[in-house]
């Protein structure tokens, strides 16, 4: 998409989030599910094809355009964004990156227009930040695989019609490795368990996933021996995105604060005057900045091929840190308000601690960066 037109959509998903998707965030929150009114909207507006193919009915946009997208999807209720998000991330670039033209086919146009809702099935009750350890199996009968396992806290699960499940795969004691599935929900032996009751993100459904001998064609695998490999490079771009809603949470947060000190007064001036107040607000606007300066930085490399291993790590790890303590001293500054349910900044203090966990935890991306600075500091 060109600048001029990604502007134009750019401007009509900031004034669709802000005029109808922030005013119903409490009803969101309260009944813990996304209104169809507007689903069908965001389905109307291409926003669950976004990031991709032009060609698949999916809008095409850049990773730097989709930052900005992202960010502005996040300034409401990160459910909202996250109905859209597997559709266009993990599970949809899996078909972008590793699907045969057959697959892409059948799946990328009902994807890109919403009708069809993906998943991405890698977490397990023993393997979530450690997927090498997944116990999932896929063996292959046949023209068939069979699948065995659970997957738990699958976004998107009790609304799916197909997860991207990732297997160990045996072709009879001889195992291959992991791969990747494409299993629809519908198939005999898949069933997907009750949605689960959340700290935050209420709205954003997950479930656990259990197959018991789910069987599936040997065109479901996607990839080949190459589909797991293949798979993780997409979590670069899943963890700029994760990036992108912590700075939209983090733009409202501020806007929230700097609205509610403005408004209060305490000692017959506004505390927004107050010194200490000021300092609050002067961090959180800095951590913000920063995120977004670095957030644009990777996307930018990440456009242009150079991005490097650690560089996603990096910017997931610092916007999702920073969004807790910007949502912290939101809640101080509005004081005993800031601790009231109905109080948009309560609930985003709740929401926004998930993303120190989710793709990747913040100790995980230690990790990562850790070892890639030593990495890269050793003679070559």
């Amino acid at each position: 998409m060109d600048d001029a037109d990604f502007r134009t959509a750019l401007a009509e998903v900031r004034r669709f989030v802000r005029t109808e998707v922030l005013p119903r965030e409490t009803e969101i929150d309260e009944r813990d599910e996304i209104p169809a009114t507007l689903r069908r909207q965001a389905a109307d507006m291409g926003l669950f094809g976004f990031a991709l193919p032009v060609e698949y009915g999916g809008l095409g946009l850049t990773m730097a355009q989709e930052a900005e997208l992202v960010g502005e999807l996040s300034y409401a209720a990160p459910a909202f964004r996250s109905m859209l998000g597997t559709n266009n991330g993990l599970a949809g670039q899996i078909l972008v990156m590793a699907g045969t033209a057959a697959q892409q086919e059948r799946w990328l146009p009902g994807i890109a227009a919403g009708e069809i809702i993906a998943s991405f099935g890698l977490t397990e009750p023993e393997a979530g930040s450690d997927p090498s350890s997944l116990r999932t199996t896929a063996r292959r009968e046949g023209e068939e695989y069979v699948l065995d396992g659970t997957k738990r806290w699958i976004t998107n699960a009790p609304a799916a019609h197909v997860v991207m499940t990732f297997a160990r795969v045996l072709d009879g004691d001889t195992e291959q490795g992991i791969s990747v599935f494409a299993v629809p929900t519908d198939v005999a032996g898949v069933t997907v368990g009750p949605k689960d009751h959340k700290m935050g993100q209420a709205g954003s459904l997950t479930a656990e996933v259990h197959y018991d001998g789910a069987r599936v064609p040997a065109d479901a695998r996607i990839g080949g021996d190459e589909g797991y490999r293949i798979a993780m490079r997409s979590v670069a771009r899943g963890r700029l995105s994760v990036a992108s809603i912590c700075v939209g949470m983090m733009r409202r947060l501020l806007d929230e604060s700097v609205s509610f000190a403005a408004g209060r007064e305490q000692g017959g001036a506004r505390i927004a005057d107050h010194q200490l107040i000021q300092a609050l607000l002067a961090e959180s606007a800095t951590e913000l900045y920063a995120a977004e300066a670095m957030l644009t930085r990777a996307a930018a490399a990440f456009d242009a091929g150079t991005i490097g291993r650690t560089e996603p790590s990096m910017v997931k790890y610092f916007a999702s840190e920073a969004v807790g303590r910007v949502a912290d001293r939101a809640v101080q500054i509005h004081g005993g308000m800031g601790y009231m349910r109905g109080v948009a900044v309560e609930r985003l203090y709740r929401d926004a601690r998930l993303f120190r966990i989710y793709e990747g935890t913040s100790q995980i991306q230690q990790l990562i960066i850790g070892r890639g600075v030593v990495r890269d500091a050793e003679p070559r």
